[in-house]
């Protein structure tokens, strides 16, 4: 990249980039285990660092046009663990400074054997003909992520920095959370709780940075969760598919004086509503 920058500016043609696109197939097929899943949002926003280090201009928009977890088709494509990746992924790739992001492939697809398990390329599972049998993992995440996390076609939405910290005995950060202000004024948190075994009681705290306030969700907060309860693939050679393979599930609570959630285990999670007292 840094070369061919160097090209441009030296012809003087850097004004023709108009934008920068690239696949992103973070992982070796076959070496994937659970921890692998706490790499991600690094491995992202690393990549978007180096392109414009390489000097790629701020205004030239940087897209992921093409991604999943490996290069090769391998068995966690189709379990919970792809779910919670893509949202780390899309996550990430937003709070990097990432302008468009495409995830690929989509269309229907049967599935075949790896050296990690029966898996599929795709958000569906498909007979010999095309026809769509059942639903994967990150058809659900692509669910939370445009319908639930985003308002669908609602117009420019604001994101914001956001961290937690809970993390294992070894400093991985179990939870991870990505923070955008709404056009319908509603707050909008996904979290992804990456612990494989345990669930997590979380605080949620926002900040001003102006006025150095601290503020919380007020009145009713919806919760929408999709995750090990909802969907678990099970390999069972030419046999397997998902069961449970349920959409997420969702409700309203009333949000607490101490705003705490509990975010199910291995789990891709949604908080939504108004937090009084915050700038637009």
């Amino acid at each position: 990249m840094g070369r061919f920058i160097a090209y441009l500016k030296v012809h003087g043609r850097l004004s023709d980039l108009a934008f920068v696109s690239f696949e992103h197939y973070p992982f070796e097929p076959c070496t994937i285990t659970w921890k692998t899943l706490y790499t991600e949002p690094q491995l992202m926003k690393h990549i978007l660092q180096v392109w414009r280090e390489d000097g790629v201009p701020k205004d030239v928009p940087l897209m992921v046009t093409e991604n999943h977890l490996a290069a090769q088709l391998t068995g966690p494509m189709t379990t919970i663990f792809a779910a919670l990746w893509l949202a780390d992924n899309v996550g990430s790739f937003f709070e990097g400074g990432g302008s468009a992001f495409y995830h690929s492939p989509i269309q229907p697809q049967g599935i075949q054997n790896t050296c990690l398990g029966w898996a599929s390329w795709s958000n569906f599972v498909s007979d010999e003909k095309y026809n769509i049998k059942g639903y994967t993992s990150p058809y659900f995440a692509a669910h939370m992520i445009n319908l639930e996390w985003l308002q669908h076609r609602a117009g420019l939405h604001q994101m914001f920095p956001s961290s937690t910290n809970v993390r294992d005995a070894e400093g991985n950060v179990l939870v991870t959370s990505y923070a955008v202000h709404r056009p319908d004024g509603n707050w909008s948190l996904m979290l992804v709780n990456r612990d494989q075994n345990s669930p997590h009681t979380v605080t949620i705290v926002f900040e001003d940075s102006s006025s150095k306030r601290n503020a919380s969700f007020a009145g009713l907060v919806t919760q929408v969760t999709f995750g090990s309860g909802q969907y678990a693939w099970i390999n069972d050679g030419k046999n397997s598919h998902a069961d449970p393979d349920h959409p997420p599930v969702s409700r309203t609570v009333e949000a607490s004086s101490y705003g705490t959630f509990i975010l199910p285990k291995a789990s891709v999670n949604v908080l939504r509503g108004k937090v009084p007292g915050l700038p637009r």
